[in-house]
């Protein structure tokens, strides 16, 4: 491909989010929402389950915008 060749259109789609990516960001919160401090297994429950769904919101509106 030489400079005066037009680019390929595939190099301006936008990226697909990764499912390393929201791995990433499930650690984070996972960090963040749990921390040091010991909780009753029904709030760790209530958190896990807050956290999915979270996540699943986010990975649904990634989809759609």
């Amino acid at each position: 491909m030489t400079s005066a060749e037009p680019v390929p259109p595939h190099a301006f789609r936008p990226r697909e989010v990764k499912a390393s990516v929201l791995a990433a960001f499930q650690l984070v919160e996972d960090a963040r929402y749990l921390g040091t401090e010991r909780r009753r297994r029904r709030d760790r429950s209530r958190a896990a389950a807050e956290r999915t769904v979270a996540s699943r919101r986010l990975a649904r509106d990634l989809r759609a915008g």
